[in-house]
């Protein structure tokens, strides 16, 4: 690994940018955006734990404390927790599929766009970038309508306006602050999220045996009566398999740019080549506890046919931890996990601001945006970006003149096609990144187990959620032109960014040929980010790699 490493250092520096008249100047055309001098880069602030409570909690929001309500109530607790299953399975195979990409070259502004632009082509990375950039800004008013309503719960008769307002003026500023106070506040918040999930499933479990107020052993009651799998739309084994299907897309807000989020905070954090893969490798355990088994307690705790669930109320009512909480007669609980899933949304909204301002900063870094988006202030925040991916977080005051549920529901279908779309270019992006380093003979400092398998069926299944989106609006009964246009828009969106890109570079390859693509441009500053791993000669030492 050392003679590797040694021999990138060397290439790096003896090596001229290549330029080749039939496919285009790869080479010279990262060496000039990425050593650009006239510009200061984004500082490594993020410590490792604070990158692995990202990992584990980051973008962990009201996506699975309220929008799993609505998947319950069309499904069943069956259908629920196979979608949760299903979509588990896909994320941590996309997850170390670009880990593998992540670990080799966590260069600033290092986004999946960046690394489409670097390894596939220049239109690949501008159409990425900027369905990043959109999509990721279009999220924060997402969590920001969730937590005014959770707000809302309890009546403060205070127009809703006020409340989206004070949580945006923190979104914002705390994307100011040093990367260094955005990780240490997300570690807490993510901290908190999984004290919440923690003691929901320690709820779940006691309830399950008969231990709440009124001493009724739930055990798996609600999956008898009203049933395990709901029907959906039409009736009997047709309506279950609908029911499922749309319980598999509902439950995919859940996970939307969650893998990403360890990629873009890769350039800001400290050693990443030894802490990338470490966050992909613990990213299990977050699927499995976090999802898999919070979805197993919703199906225990709250029943599908509940009245509030099924009433259309897509706010913090319709949260089915609030709903099994209020079934068993516990009193407080319920306002108290409002209020953690108040500070999720919140959290949540924080990331996302964080991930749409370094997919701009990104697009800036592979010349795909204006050069005035790579300037950073003195604490390497690039605050230009911040301020223009903050624009999009207005669109939360669209639910003070509307519907907030309808508003809600919108951004839902919208963001879910461009996730479904970022996750198929992830593995294009994973292909060539390997192939190239196949060609090359580089050996890279992380492998998964099983890739490139996991990446092939991350592309089918993702391909599979993009189509089935929108599903149920060509049911006569549901089919509506609003909610049609916000399933499928992200489709055309993104491949008009990509043919427009295409026709104005048409000399370009459609993919760089592997031998050109550079894999050595900026390896010098990542090896000089590597720190020794910290000396546990302790037990209590040996304890802290739970969270350091």
């Amino acid at each position: 690994m050392a003679d590797t490493i040694e021999n990138s250092k060397h290439l790096s520096d003896a090596s001229p940018p290549l330029v080749d008249e039939k496919y285009g100047t790869i080479r010279a055309l990262v060496a000039a955006d990425l050593l650009d001098e006239r510009y200061q880069p984004t500082q490594r602030g993020l410590s490792n734990r604070h990158v692995q409570m990202m990992a584990l909690g980051g973008t962990i929001g009201t996506g699975l404390f309220v929008g799993s309500g609505a998947a319950l109530a069309v499904g069943g607790p069956a259908s629920l927790l196979m979608g949760y299953i299903f979509i588990s399975v896909l994320v941590y195979s996309l997850v170390t599929a670009i880990a593998e990409v992540g670990a080799y070259m966590p260069v600033h502004g290092g986004t999946m766009s960046y690394h489409g632009y670097r390894y596939v082509s220049r239109s690949l990375g501008f159409a990425m970038g900027y369905l990043y950039w959109y999509s990721l800004g279009i999220l924060v008013p997402y969590e920001i309508t969730a937590a005014s309503l959770v707000i809302d719960y309890w009546n403060p008769n205070v127009n809703i306006a006020v409340w989206i307002t004070i949580m945006l003026v923190v979104i914002v500023a705390l994307n100011f602050f040093p990367v260094k106070v955005y990780g240490e506040s997300e570690f807490w918040f993510a901290g908190l999220k999984i004290i919440t999930l923690l003691g929901l499933l320690m709820l779940s479990f006691i309830l399950f045996w008969g231990g709440g107020p009124n001493r009724e052993r739930l055990g798996f009651h609600y999956w008898k009566d009203p049933g395990a799998m709901n029907t959906y739309l039409v009736s009997g084994d047709a309506g279950r398999f609908v029911g499922l299907l749309k319980s598999v897309v509902s439950s995919a807000i859940a996970f939307i740019f969650a893998p990403e989020l360890i990629i873009i905070s890769g350039g800001e954090m400290e050693s990443p080549r030894r802490n990338v893969p470490r966050a992909a490798r613990r990213y299990i355990y977050r699927l499995v506890f976090f999802y898999i088994f919070a979805v197993l307690a919703i199906g225990v705790i709250c029943p599908s046919n509940d009245p509030i669930l099924t009433s259309g109320h897509e706010d913090a009512r319709a949260s089915p931890f609030v709903v099994g909480i209020k079934n068993a007669g516990i009193p407080v609980l319920d306002s108290i996990v409002n209020a953690a899933v108040l500070t999720s949304a919140w959290s949540a909204g924080n990331s996302f601001l964080y991930m749409s301002s370094r997919s701009l900063y990104g697009l800036a870094m592979s010349g795909n945006a204006p050069s005035v988006f790579k300037t950073c202030n003195r604490w390497g925040v690039p605050y230009l970006a911040v301020a223009a991916s903050a624009v999009f977080s207005l669109l939360a005051y669209l639910s003070v003149g509307n519907s907030s549920s309808t508003v809600f529901s919108w951004l839902v279908n919208f963001t879910n096609t461009s996730g479904f779309i970022s996750w198929m270019c992830c593995c294009i992006v994973y292909w060539r990144f390997r192939t190239a380093a196949r060609t090359q003979g580089i050996e890279l400092p992380y492998r998964s187990r099983i890739q490139p398998f996991g990446s092939w069926f991350g592309f089918g299944g993702a391909l599979t959620l993009c189509l089935i989106n929108g599903f149920t609006v060509f049911f006569p009964s549901q089919w509506s032109v609003s909610s049609f246009f916000t399933a499928y828009i992200g489709i055309p969106a993104f491949l008009i960014l990509y043919a427009v890109h295409r026709i104005i570079y048409w000399s370009d390859p459609w993919a760089w040929r592997p031998e050109d693509v550079d894999l050595q441009t900026g390896l010098q500053e990542i090896e000089a980010a590597e720190r020794p791993p910290p000396v546990r000669d302790t037990w209590w030492k040996k304890m802290m790699v739970v969270i350091d």
